[in-house]
């Protein structure tokens, strides 16, 4: 399992700062500026972080049939994420390191507030265009299934889905009360539901525990 590269959150940077501009409270699973190392200093630690890291993640990421994969983030791995973005365009400016902050805390949502990135994955190039097409309206068709039975839709950013098709890289956060067992899709051509392992479950649970904290 590769880190997904900072340059994805790069790409798509802009895309999370609009979907979660009215969701500028602070929460306890934020990150604080206490916590961000300049790049230099960073770079010193990076290789045992990224060790750390890859151990967190292994156990936030969810597949769903062929097609889907979702990356789910906390604390730690958006840390990591802002690190890794200061370290690539050597951000040293207190705004730009605060404006990185306000980003990404953004994206990790407010209490009771679970965030993830959806990679829609198709393996032939040549499919990736009209199946984009055909699966417009899928971004709603997401759900988690808690321990007590109810099923929590997605939300989604709707400038993710343009005029004609998807984009392969969707941004998504579930507003829930109990710690959640299964991820599925209601979508026809991605319809399916799969049960959380009990390591996902909880990963899952203490950060949405740590969003209550």
């Amino acid at each position: 399992m590769k880190l997904a590269s900072p340059r994805l959150w790069i790409k798509f940077k802009k895309r999370i700062l609009k979907m979660n501009k009215t969701t500028a409270t602070s929460s306890p699973h934020h990150v604080k500026r206490s916590e961000i190392f300049d790049y230099q200093t960073y770079e010193e630690n990076r290789l045992d972080t990224k060790s750390k890291i890859f151990e967190i993640k292994k156990h936030r990421r969810v597949h769903l049939g062929e097609n889907l994969t979702f990356l789910f983030e906390n604390h730690e791995t958006i840390k990591y994420q802002i690190q890794e973005i200061m370290r690539v365009e050597k951000i040293v400016k207190e705004s730009a390191i605060l404006e990185e902050l306000n980003t990404y805390n953004s994206f990790l949502g407010n209490s009771g507030e679970l965030a993830c990135v959806l990679l829609i994955e198709i393996e032939e190039e040549s499919d990736r265009k009209p199946l984009l097409e055909n699966w417009m309206g899928m971004e709603k068709c997401i759900y988690i299934l808690d321990e007590v039975g109810n099923k929590i839709f997605a939300e989604h950013d709707p400038t993710q889905v343009g005029d004609r098709r998807l984009s392969a890289v969707q941004y998504l956060k579930f507003v829930i009360k109990e710690p959640p067992i299964a991820l599925g899709c209601t979508f026809d051509e991605l319809a399916g539901e799969i049960e959380l392992t009990k390591e996902q479950r909880n990963a899952l649970a203490g950060d949405l525990s740590a969003t209550l904290a």
